[in-house]
């Protein structure tokens, strides 16, 4: 769930230490102050002094102001009398004393964001929970920082909205068995409200899905029944085509008795293999074996005169 101020906009470690010496520079523009007042009151050689260190303070603070670093991935919004005008970074830069400040630092790496719809309504009313994680990143500093108020809260409550939108519109099976196709909803509508804040949505994936415990037992019912039909009917195709080469193998035996008689004798001898010391066989099958085909010699003398 996304909680309070969970997705609110951060302060960039950069801008911290910004304002951090912000503080500093205003002691030391303080005290350059009281050494120009404190050099013009006193006459002579210290006086004099006294203007220079206060002058050197004030040129120091003004030099120290106008040079900035940003990191490979920053870019940061440089505002002049208040007013945009333009992003700088990554390396050095300069700002001019006074006029210029840094508005904002933009992180233009791509961010990984968690977010969830609670008890959300399927469009066959089921009541499901679904978390999910957001790929995004700013394309265009300028855009995030001036568009939105807050880009990172934005996104996230774009992102909240689009899933309930896609939960809400597709039923319990499509949103478990076509996860990519949610997946591209969710980033297709969040993506059309992100562009216009300069920022972009490279990837959604759904990675939880909770239910009722009742609907669970109820679908895991529903999945062995559907498993046992599967194998149900695979049997039956497997005894169908066991049956069609009995079929053909009753044809080819039919036409062919010393095959069939061979056939009879292996099947007597690989019981015998399996050591059975005794053999129950059917009395017809008794009968047609005579005292030379037992060893299946008729059957072989038969095949030489064919």
């Amino acid at each position: 769930m996304i909680k309070h101020g969970q997705y609110s906009a951060h302060i960039p470690e950069k801008t911290k230490r910004i304002r951090d010496w912000t503080g500093v520079k205003l002691l030391f523009l303080v005290c350059s102050i009281v050494l120009t007042a404190a050099g013009l009151a006193v006459s002579g050689e210290t006086g004099y002094y006294l203007t220079v260190a206060g002058a050197a303070m004030v040129v120091l603070v003004l030099v120290a102001s106008s040079v900035k670093k940003a990191n490979e991935w920053e870019r940061m919004l440089v505002l002049r009398f208040g007013k945009f005008h333009s992003v700088r970074g990554p390396g050095l830069f300069f700002l001019l004393p006074v006029a210029d400040r840094i508005g904002s630092v933009i992180d233009i790496r791509i961010r990984i964001m968690d977010f969830s719809a609670q008890n959300i309504l399927t469009a066959d009313s089921v009541t499901v929970n679904v978390d999910a994680f957001a790929f995004w990143l700013v394309w265009d500093p300028q855009k995030a920082a001036l568009e939105v108020e807050d880009y990172e809260e934005a996104v996230a409550l774009a992102s909240k909205a689009g899933l309930r939108n896609a939960v809400c519109g597709n039923t319990l099976s499509v949103i478990l068995e076509q996860g990519d196709l949610i997946e591209n909803q969710i980033q297709a509508e969040v993506d059309k409200q992100t562009t216009a804040w300069g920022i972009t949505v490279q990837y959604i994936e759904i990675h939880d899905i909770q239910m009722p415990e009742v609907l669970q037992e109820s679908l895991a019912l529903l999945a062995k029944a559907e498993r046992e039909k599967k194998s149900r009917i695979l049997l039956a195709e497997a005894e169908i085509e066991i049956a069609k080469k009995l079929e053909a193998a009753v044809s080819v035996y039919a036409g062919n008795e010393p095959a069939m008689k061979l056939k009879i004798l292996s099947i007597l001898n690989e019981g015998l293999k399996a050591g059975n010391s005794m053999m129950l066989i059917p009395n017809s099958i008794a009968e047609e074996l005579k005292s030379g085909g037992i060893f299946g010699l008729e059957a072989l003398s038969e095949l030489r005169k064919k």
